[in-house]
């Protein structure tokens, strides 16, 4: 025969009916450290410990030790603490970056709690306090160009700790064995200048070298930028047919009727010729036209077909059918040096009466960007 006994159970936490009473589970969280902070702090809350627990607090990482050919999860000496936990059962710990021995980017360290009644732990990274982005114009990335005008670099200094007060020393130089140029002193959040112009010739790598000092830490920051050759940004495609598409805006590649007044080119019944839509070349508006090589084309070079169209004697008109079928064009839209555009045009087939086929390339300079589509 056997009888039942009580069974002993771990105390749970009960509410004053008597019902149990079901907790959560710890969180451990932490704004995190930078390159540019002395220290980080972790902020946990343990649903499961009682107000004026005891929590032991330590920080461990990856070690070799002695005799040992592989690195285990060990205490670094002198990190461990004692932390009560509050009446609303949330307490927090702060070690310095030398305590957890952090020194580069990436470095990172394991913190534990250990209680009676809970537990909790958290992986805190060392992050990077600047960051450098671009090259970009106007907000959109850009490759650096000669002869494309100036991009920006842009600058963001965020210390884990507090807004970075401080400058950004910058310097620069055109290859790695090229002494170092001051560029400038600049806020945490900024803008670089940098212009392919700024390369010598026969140079494409540049280097730009970016200091940013906090107390006792520095940050120091390298990225290179490779220059590149001129070439039209944009290739577009169509076809231009006589009727409702026998216009064409040039910077949208967008077709319409040769009387719309955003009718940059038209093209004539019958004779197919290409020329500037009657109610847009206005008030000084205009394109014009050189004729030039299908080599020419494939260059992409905006040097070649811009020395081309001044070495040639444009004209208003364009025979698609005549030559290669290549034209290096110039159109003023305005009264202002932003307003001119180059491109360069490829007719790629013609049905007699009926439509030009064509391909063009566009667009050289970062202002043009906000223009051309």
């Amino acid at each position: 025969m056997a009888s039942c006994s009580k069974q002993p159970y771990w105390d749970v936490p009960n509410v004053v009916n008597g019902v149990t009473t079901i907790t959560g589970i710890s969180t451990a969280t932490s704004p995190g450290i930078s390159t540019l902070d002395n220290s980080f702090t972790v902020n946990v809350t343990l649903p499961n410990a009682k107000p004026g627990d005891v929590m032991i607090v330590e920080l461990l990482k990856q070690q070799t030790p002695s005799g040992s050919t592989s690195s285990q999860l060990l205490p670094l000496a002198g990190t461990q603490q004692n932390i009560t936990v509050a009446s609303n059962l949330t307490a927090s710990v702060t070690y310095t970056k030398a305590q957890a021995q952090m020194v580069n980017a990436g470095d990172n360290v394991f913190v534990s709690w250990a209680g009676k009644t809970e537990s909790a732990s958290l992986v805190v990274t060392l992050s990077p306090a600047t960051s450098i982005n671009g090259p970009s114009y106007n907000g959109s990335s850009v490759k650096v160009i000669r002869g494309a005008g100036t991009a920006n670099l842009d600058i963001i200094v965020a210390p884990k700790s507090g807004a970075f007060t401080g400058n950004v020393v910058v310097q620069r130089k055109n290859g790695m064995n090229a002494p170092w140029i001051n560029v400038g002193s600049f806020a945490a959040v900024s803008q670089v200048p940098i212009s392919g112009d700024d390369f010598a010739i026969g140079k494409d790598t540049m280097y730009y070298n970016f200091v940013a000092t906090s107390g006792s830490n520095t940050d120091n920051v390298t990225v290179v930028v490779v220059d590149n050759d001129p070439y039209f940004f944009l290739k577009k495609s169509g076809t231009m047919a006589i009727g409702s598409t026998d216009g064409l805006n040039v910077l949208v590649n967008g077709a319409l009727s040769a009387t719309n007044a955003n009718a940059i080119l038209a093209v004539d019944p019958g004779t197919l010729m290409l020329h500037g839509g009657a109610n847009w070349a206005v008030g000084g508006k205009s394109i014009s036209f050189v004729p030039s090589t299908l080599a020419n084309y494939a260059t992409n070079s905006p040097t070649s077909a811009i020395a081309a169209y001044m070495a040639g004697i444009p004209t208003a008109t364009a025979n698609p059918s005549s030559g290669e079928g290549v034209y290096v064009f110039k159109i003023v839209n305005g009264p202002n040096p932003t307003n001119v555009f180059y491109g360069i045009l490829k007719i790629i087939s013609i049905v007699p009466n009926v439509s030009v086929s064509y391909e063009y390339r566009i667009g050289n300079t970062y202002a043009q960007l906000s223009s051309i589509k």
